[in-house]
């Protein structure tokens, strides 16, 4: 046995239409690791709507690093495409372990 790719004719259907969806997010979409948290709060003004409970809603990036976890505030602005990068990172980590089931399969089989 080799670990020279196989051709395109010899994977499966769904295996390659998983490939290549893979290969249009590695190749051609941004992806962010990480997760998103809204947080409501509390300003600290006495006029403020939010003294009357209509909170600020902020937007976080949450990332973790081994042990510590990292917080990046997201702009308004910016809220839609982050939100979209992570995503596409969440699709790409699904369609990896799709693919990664399917050669599970083939090791518990035998097969190649």
């Amino acid at each position: 046995m080799s670990d020279t790719p196989l051709p395109r004719t010899a994977l499966s259907p769904q295996e390659r239409a998983w490939r290549s969806k893979l290969t249009q997010f590695t190749a051609g979409q941004p992806f962010l690791r990480g997760t998103l948290l809204e947080r409501e709060r509390v300003c600290g003004k006495p006029t403020c709507r939010c003294t009357r409970g209509r909170k600020h809603r902020s937007l976080y990036l949450v990332v973790s690093d081994g042990k510590r976890q990292r917080q990046l505030f997201v702009p308004r602005d910016w809220e839609d495409r982050v939100r979209q990068w992570v995503a596409n990172h969440q699709a790409m980590r699904e369609l990896v372990r799709e693919v990664s089931d399917l050669y599970w399969t083939k090791v518990q089989r035998r097969q190649e």
